[in-house]
């Protein structure tokens, strides 16, 4: 319904931000990065998620679209639901976020209020089998080895790559930021903040 919005921020709060549009006050729900990132009387853009029930009607916003992706993404697995989701990316960076889901690092979502070793496990679970079977950032399962099974990055290129797959984009896309990286001197979460800020260009 609504992709995002785009105005002056309005006011803010604990896990709470308003983006004034036209005189609209919309209140979305949030992440303490996103947070992080917006000024009181200064121009704001979220790009947003409408979370509807059977009781009420809560928008989502984030100021990338790599945080949005995460937060789909993790809003999907079972058990988890919108409070955890924001938990998981207060605390722990969309990048950060995708580089635990492909290394299986259980501490790296535990360390969220609220989240515990099962809920961490079960994402970890799901959302590789999700990769795995080409379901997630339109990558396949012979992208990563060709078996189109399972995901067991070898290297730092599969592992960047998967891990850019998690954050929503595509195969091609992901090769050409990756290109002209120095893969093999950096360490892998360097590699991917690299290719993410060679997308957001």
């Amino acid at each position: 319904m609504f992709y995002y919005l785009n105005g002056v921020v309005a006011h803010v709060a604990p896990y709470l931000a308003v983006i004034d549009c036209g005189g609209v006050g919309y209140a979305c729900r949030t992440t303490n990065v996103t947070l992080g990132a917006l000024t009181v009387g200064k121009p704001g853009k979220l790009y947003t998620h409408l979370n509807v029930r059977e009781d009420a009607m809560e928008l989502y916003g984030f100021a990338t679209e790599e945080e949005l992706n995460c937060f789909e993404m993790l809003i999907g697995v079972s058990g988890v639901g919108p409070k955890a989701a924001l938990s998981i990316l207060s605390s722990t960076p969309p990048e950060r976020l995708a580089l635990a889901i492909i290394t299986g690092d259980e501490k790296a979502l535990t360390a969220a209020p609220g989240i515990g070793k099962k809920i961490a496990q079960r994402i970890i679970l799901e959302l590789k089998d999700k990769l795995a079977k080409g379901q997630l950032g339109g990558s396949t399962g012979e992208a990563y080895g060709g078996t189109g099974v399972t995901v067991i990055p070898e290297n730092k290129v599969s592992e960047a790559s998967a891990a850019l797959a998690v954050l929503g984009y595509s195969q091609s896309e992901i090769a050409v930021a990756l290109k002209g990286i120095e893969l093999e001197s950096l360490p892998l979460e360097a590699i991917i903040k690299q290719a993410l800020k060679r997308m957001v260009k």
